[in-house]
Parts: C-alpha cells; structure tokens; sequence
C-alpha cells in the first residue's frame, strides 16, 4: 500500500494529489509550485511532493487511487469525488467482502475493494476479530459459520445487520433479506454454541462429526446444517440495498440510482455539480440529482422554505428553495428520489448556492424529440418552421421547461443536439402533435428510457 505524504499546516492536514492546484489554490509555475508569497525553498517542496504523486497516479493508478481513497475515508465528499475519478479511469470499486477486505481500501485484481474500516457500525475491535478467525481458518462458508467463529463480543448484532446490509455477504448468499432474517436466529445458535464450549460442554453434532469423519470440513459442515433458518423470503428491492448502502456507508457503491440516466442526462445537463463553481452568476442551470435530505426552514414572516442536500454522480451540494417555489413543489420533495431540478447559480459570502426554481421528478419527464436528416438539418426554410413552431410552443418563459432534442440521421450513425433553453416548451404532447400537423418526424421519451 501506497502511503500518501501528508503535512500539518495551519491547523489542517492535507492530502496531495494532482488535484493539489486545485484544491489549495496553488498555481504551476516553472515547474514549481509559487503561490500565497511562498518562498522558493517551500514552493519547491511542495513541486517535489506534487511530482511524487503525479509520477504515482501515472504508474500506479490502482495503488495510488486506493491509497487516497483510505487517506480520505472520513471524508464522504472527498471519497465520492475519488469514486467519480476512478470509474473515469475505469477502475472499479467493489463493495465490501466478508472473505477479501481488509483494514483499508485493497487494491486488487485490477480493481479497488472496499475496506471493513469504512463500514459504519463495524469498530477496530470487529475487525480485528474478523480477520483473525479467517486468517487462522480460511473463507467463511456461510452466515452461520462467520458466527460461529468470530467473537461476538466483539461482532455485535447491530455489526453483523451493517455488514449485511452493505452486501460484505453478496458472495456467500446474495438475499440480503434473508440474511438479515436468519441473522436473528443465526446469532443466538451461535451464541449458545459459544457458552457451551466456554463451560467445557459439546454439541452433540460436534461430537459425532469427531467420530465419523475424518476431516475438519466435514465436522464443521455436521455442525452447521443445525444452524436454525427462517423461512425463504424475497431479496430487497434493488432501491432498497442502494438506500442502506448509502447509508452504512456514506455513498453508494454496488451501484447508483443515477447511473442508468448516464447516457441520456447530459443532453439536458451539459454540467455536473461539482462544476457549480464554474458557472456564472444567475445562469439558468439543470441537474438530474438524487434527493438526500430536505431541512424545512421558516422565515422571520412565518413562511416556510426548505435547504435540500442533493448529490449526482459527482459530488454532493446544497439547493436552496425559498417560499414561493416550495410552496408550489414541497410535494415532490421526498428524501431518496431522483429529480430533474432547474435553477440558477448564487453567490454569497464566498459560497456557491443552487437556487431551485423548479424540479420533477425523472419518472415523469417527457422530452421531445424532432428527427432531422443532413438536408433538412441544413435548410433554412425547414429549421425556420421547426423555430416558429417551438417559440408557438413555448409561452410563459418560466414555465417552459420541457428540453426538445433534435436526432440528426444518417445511414450509419446518428447525432443528438440538445435545443438552447429558448426552445423549452410547456406541454410536451401538445408540442409533438403540433409538429407531426406540420409533417415534422417527432415523437416524446421519457428521461427513464420506458
């Protein structure tokens, strides 16, 4: 494991990476880094350290990354923006596993495994517990044998439900759902297993798999076919497992609720959030977001208005709705949905702020799509009836929000253009019959594909 070099400098710790320019307002310069009236002897110490890493992220991007990912593990935002930077690099995170994590993030296999040590609920002690009995007897072969040979005095309950839930068990039995039934009695059999060999006394099971068979496996099996299960149940829904993912362990992992919209959001968003500080002040902005948490705030009138914690597959950010527009949407406002929200960019004491105008949920936009070839793509007179058309379409500028995008065909390929925010309409099906009346090749998709 790669250790990442770390410095103590106005009271905080800080972690170098390529990002470093960025992320303390560093600028290159010469090949140095000279900023903040640095002396040339500090600059080129942070020059050397600002190579070291390039060179690992360079040549040893599994290793680095995983080494960052750890060093950062207390941090949810930074860890996601790390996630986000890995999937950009292709490497792949996997989520916990009872049998191959260990303390921190691993790299391994070309991939990136998950660390027990950022698991909530599951403390050093646990782990240490863990590790011991698999490195003394090998792989865990099912719920009831983790149980019978971790201590649970130091493996809770409420450790065994968190590893569950966050899938550390997937390989071992992929219902969650069961496993999470059959931990109640699971952990009680194992409990009295473990007062019985404590008092000096043996499972009958035991004592028979000791005279018949020859090999420890077999012993272990005997006893384990004991163990008490529940009745068959079905799985979790996918929502379900992503919602106590995210939250035993900060984000998502297995998978994220945004990731099927991948291909088509940025026709309507051609900018994430964490690019939020990019923008220019009062630019009229679109996010497809997942909804996190909703504070409700009442004003000193007595009105009431809400800060919602939003994330994308990029980062996490806030969006501030003020009394007029939450009065129109609080409805919709419902903690774990995703949502397609339209606003603007405020600036305020040295902090970026989304002001949320408007917002829908994904499952029910409706685009509105206008199929063009080469030649009508590159006719005046045509794209003049399909503008005329549109600006009929759109009435009240603040209410038009509905994206129209254009499918430029050809016979090998084609080429989606996302219409300027001038183009917005109000009513999606009305706009589509209005231009298939006016022979324009239109139909309406939904932002989910269905």
């Amino acid at each position: 494991m790669i250790k990442i070099a770390t410095r103590k400098y106005l009271g905080k710790q800080n972690v170098y990476d390529i990002g470093l320019a960025r992320d303390h307002n560093f600028t290159i310069k010469n090949g140095l880094i000279a900023s903040n009236c640095f002396n040339k002897s500090h600059s080129t110490a942070y020059g050397y350290v600002t190579y070291q890493t390039a060179y690992l992220k360079a040549n040893y991007p599994l290793e680095y990354m995983a080494a960052l990912l750890t060093a950062n593990s207390g941090d949810t935002d930074k860890v996601q923006r790390y996630i986000t930077n890995c999937t950009n690099m292709a490497i792949s995170i996997d989520p916990p596993d009872i049998n191959r994590s260990g303390v921190d993030f691993t790299p391994t296999a070309g991939k990136i495994l998950f660390g027990f040590s950022a698991v909530r609920n599951v403390g050093q002690n646990a782990i240490a517990c863990i590790l011991e009995a698999r490195n003394e007897t090998g792989e865990f072969k099912s719920l009831a044998d983790f149980c019978d040979r971790v201590d649970l005095r130091a493996v809770n309950r409420r450790t065994l439900e968190s590893l569950i839930y966050c899938g550390a068990f997937d390989k071992i039995e992929a219902n969650r759902q069961q496993l999470i039934n059959d931990s109640e009695l699971v952990y009680d059999w194992a409990q009295s297993r473990a007062k019985d060999r404590a008092s000096g006394q043996g499972n009958l099971f035991d004592l028979l798999g000791e005279g018949f068979s020859s090999t420890q496996n077999k012993r272990a099996s005997n006893a384990f076919e004991t163990a008490p299960k529940s009745k068959p149940i079905m799985d979790f829904t996918p929502q379900e497992k992503l919602q106590k993912e995210k939250e035993l362990l900060g984000f998502y992992v297995s998978d994220h609720p945004l990731k099927s919209l991948r291909q088509i959001a940025p026709l309507l968003t051609p900018i994430n959030l964490s690019q939020l500080g990019e923008q220019r002040e009062e630019t009229r902005l679109c996010a497809v977001v997942m909804l996190n948490n909703v504070k409700k705030v009442v004003t000193k009138k007595g009105d009431q208005m809400a800060i919602l914690q939003i994330e994308d597959l990029t980062t996490q950010s806030e969006a501030v709705v003020f009394p007029k527009t939450y009065e129109r949407i609080s409805s919709i406002l419902q903690v774990d949905t995703r949502l397609i929200i339209w606003g603007k960019v405020d600036r305020r004491d040295e902090q970026t702020q989304f002001i949320l105008e408007d917002a829908e949920p994904v499952e029910t936009v409706q685009m509105v799509m206008v199929e063009l070839n080469p030649q009508q793509a590159g006719d005046i007179d045509y794209l003049h009836d399909l503008k005329r058309i549109l600006q009929e379409q759109s009435g009240d500028k603040e209410k038009a929000k509905m994206p129209v995008i254009g499918i430029i065909k050809t016979e090998n390929s084609h080429k989606f253009v996302r219409l300027g925010w001038q183009f917005c309409v109000q009513n999606s099906r009305i706009t589509v019959q209005a231009l298939q009346n006016a022979s324009f090749h239109a139909h309406i998709k939904s932002l989910t594909g269905s």
